[in-house]
């Protein structure tokens, strides 16, 4: 396991570099389509067991409007992705109104789609902001290096370390100690990065930041074991080997991009 979760981290790397430091459209491609594979594992997940993943209309739309969330907030920005948002509601709404008669578990599905939506295109597209921003491609670096560096420490220190449980209930394996400890490597990385990158940001608020963004990543990893907990399913997917599918290796990040562009955009 620990062999597969390196050897495909060291794969895939130079290509997410390449594609954070071209930016624009490749970037919001790359954004988009692993938008599309969180949203299918999000459904395999919430739909355990149904036929609905691949039946339901509604569930369907879910994959355009994934597109559309993404796409009109690097070409247009936030305010046409929230017309989007809304603009979902009503065609999920409608959809329902005729399926109603025949099928009453409707609403169930379109209550888990908005949830969908929400969760995955709505929070990925903060990534797309913070690139487009001022200094956005040092942002995204500094922010993906801090979550996927403080998820490994929490994963080591926790697998070496951790003797009392975080969440039993959510995620029997993890434990305060692994907490603590990606928390550590966020502040410790952050703080280089800082060094390094954002000389001109104050000391006491950028370690604000890494605490903030670390802390939400956490929760983001709960979340996503608590919907696997619910379903039954170990890992949202196999598409990376030793990390389990799109979902497992975003979920702290999607937690983390709403925080962090809060303190980009409105704190600094």
């Amino acid at each position: 396991m620990h062999l597969k979760r390196w050897i495909t981290g060291l794969i895939a790397l130079p290509f997410l570099i390449f594609l954070v430091y071209k930016g624009g459209v490749l970037f919001t491609i790359l954004i988009s389509m692993a938008g599309l594979v969180a949203l299918w594992e999000y459904y395999r997940l919430v739909f355990n067991g149904e036929d609905k993943p691949i039946s339901n209309i509604i569930l369907l739309w879910g994959y355009g409007i994934n597109f559309a969330i993404i796409w009109s907030t690097f070409l247009v920005g936030p305010n046409l992705s929230v017309s989007v948002i809304g603009l979902n509601l009503i065609v999920v709404a409608l959809i329902s109104l005729f399926q109603f008669k025949t099928d009453q578990t409707v609403l169930d599905v379109v209550i888990k789609q908005l949830q969908g939506i929400i969760y995955i295109p709505v929070l990925l597209s903060f990534l797309v902001l913070i690139r487009e921003g001022s200094s956005g491609m040092i942002w995204v670096f500094v922010l993906l290096a801090v979550i996927f560096a403080g998820d490994t420490g929490a994963y080591y220190v926790g697998s070496y370390l951790g003797r009392h449980k975080l969440s039993p209930a959510v995620s029997p394996g993890k434990t305060i100690e692994g907490s603590i400890g990606g928390l550590a490597v966020n502040l410790v990385l952050g703080g280089i990065a800082k060094y390094l990158f954002l000389s001109g940001l104050p000391w006491g608020l950028s370690l604000l930041f890494f605490l903030a963004v670390g802390i939400a990543g956490q929760v983001g990893d709960l979340f996503e074991s608590e919907l696997k907990r619910s379903s039954g399913i170990k890992d949202s997917g196999g598409i990376l080997p030793g990390h389990g599918g799109i979902l497992d290796r975003i979920d702290a990040l999607l937690f983390a991009s709403p925080v962090a562009y809060i303190f980009i955009e409105y704190v600094f």
